[in-house]
């Protein structure tokens, strides 16, 4: 059984401790050590270099979003969980761009902590299922002021599976092998669909995909 190796960072003693008892719980779990502060979290990461990160969005000296942007930057293997007070497309976004893979609400942590950390140790994304809820909200909200459709329905079967691929987090080059396809091939099918649905970055395919309960 692998043993995940686990970063905590958050300025708050108690909910530390709290997720030290969530991660202690879990047999493959192991926390790698303890941070306070965004700075000492970046740090930490680079003298420990854990498997998955559990970062506050909002930290003194350095808030989490740019801690998860150094992390990820100086460690691509390390993923990052970003725990939040905030449930609005706004933050999940920055915190999507700055390169989380899961994107927790604190109230919600203690039951989806370990599902989390999991997903992120295997390079796949995890949310809330209360963020996904107010994504599909307000996704659903401006179809209708805008009277627009659905789009999903423009995508292709290929394009709608690269769109759940790339939402999970894969690069090209994994998803022409999963796919039995040229690179070239995916980057095709991947334009084409990040067109059709209007969208332009990676964090926003994962944002719709979420929406769209294609990835939870």
């Amino acid at each position: 059984m692998r043993t995940i190796r686990v970063l905590l960072a958050d300025d708050h003693n108690l909910i530390r401790a709290g997720l030290r008892l969530v991660v202690a719980q879990q047999p493959d779990f192991v926390v790698a050590g303890e941070a306070e502060n965004g700075r000492q979290a970046v740090a930490l990461a680079s003298q420990l270099k854990p498997d998955v990160v559990v970062m506050d969005i909002k930290m003194p000296d350095l808030n989490g979003i740019e801690a998860c942007h150094q992390i990820r930057e100086a460690l691509p293997e390390t993923q990052v969980v970003m725990l939040s007070m905030h449930s609005d497309e706004a933050y999940v976004l920055r915190a999507l761009k700055a390169g989380a893979r899961a994107y927790l609400l604190k109230d919600s942590a203690e039951a989806d902590l370990a599902r989390a950390i999991r997903a992120a140790a295997e390079g796949k994304s995890f949310f809330s299922p209360a963020v996904g809820k107010v994504l599909l909200e307000d996704y659903m909200r401006k179809l209708q002021r805008t009277g627009a459709e659905d789009s999903y329905e423009l995508l292709s079967p290929r394009e709608r599976e690269v769109l759940q691929l790339v939402a999970e987090g894969k690069s090209s080059k994994e998803i022409a092998s999963l796919l039995n396809l040229s690179v070239y091939t995916v980057e095709t099918h991947r334009a084409k669909l990040m067109q059709k649905l209007n969208l332009r970055s990676v964090p926003e395919v994962i944002l719709y995909a979420v929406r769209k309960g294609i990835i939870s």
